[in-house]
């Protein structure tokens, strides 16, 4: 049975979109709208930590099916403020194919929050305990290769480190409807650093 047809796919309350988790899933603990703010850290040094402990969680639930497994998002760039919040990028043979890792990743106390079909096939789980976004694409999809391309131009350019934090800064300043327009506001800067580091690249 194809994911389409699936009674997950119909008989479940319909998923968000971009990264808004629905209000069962993210408690008052892991919200990061104060007062309509974003609320962003300084870099703290128990994120990887956390990152590792979350990928043996998640490998010991998928087994093979992991085919990468990374951190991602500015908690992975050491030095960076950023919302305190664990991005994790998870590629799969295929991330449509529910069936074939959505079972095993809520066994373990994840919650699929995000379904989008119409972008990149793209998943998003929140974790049992840490606040942590599990981004799951299917392997060889080019926008993994975006996400990894901007963590490691983060992490080996210090201009663009420093630009893209006075930016996020500047914008959690402001009062957010939500987290996602807070995103939105940071396109210009994000795809401007993925520019130079495809560029780089060759891509």
């Amino acid at each position: 049975m194809s994911p389409q047809e699936s009674p997950r796919t119909f008989d479940a309350p319909p998923l968000p979109a971009r990264g808004e988790p629905s209000v069962e899933t993210a408690p008052a603990s892991r919200n990061l709208l104060v007062d309509g703010q974003v609320r962003i850290d300084d870099y703290d040094p128990k994120w990887p930590y956390l990152f590792e402990r979350e990928a043996e969680r998640i490998r010991e639930a998928l087994g093979e099916r992991v085919l990468r497994l990374e951190h991602t998002g500015s908690t992975s760039v050491p030095g960076l403020a950023a919302k305190p919040c664990v991005d994790m990028l998870l590629l799969v043979a295929d991330s449509a194919d529910e069936d074939a890792y959505v079972p095993d990743l809520e066994a373990a106390g994840y919650v699929l929050v995000v379904r989008e079909p119409d972008w990149h096939e793209h998943r998003c789980f929140k974790g049992p305990d840490v606040n942590v976004n599990l981004h799951v694409h299917t392997v060889g999809d080019p926008e993994a290769d975006r996400i990894l391309a901007f963590r490691d131009r983060l992490r080996a350019d210090p201009a663009d480190r420093a630009e893209y934090q006075r930016v996020k800064r500047s914008l959690s300043e402001r009062k957010w409807e939500r987290i996602q327009d807070y995103a939105d506001a940071k396109s210009e800067v994000v795809e401007a650093i993925i520019g130079r580091a495809m560029a780089e690249r060759g891509a």
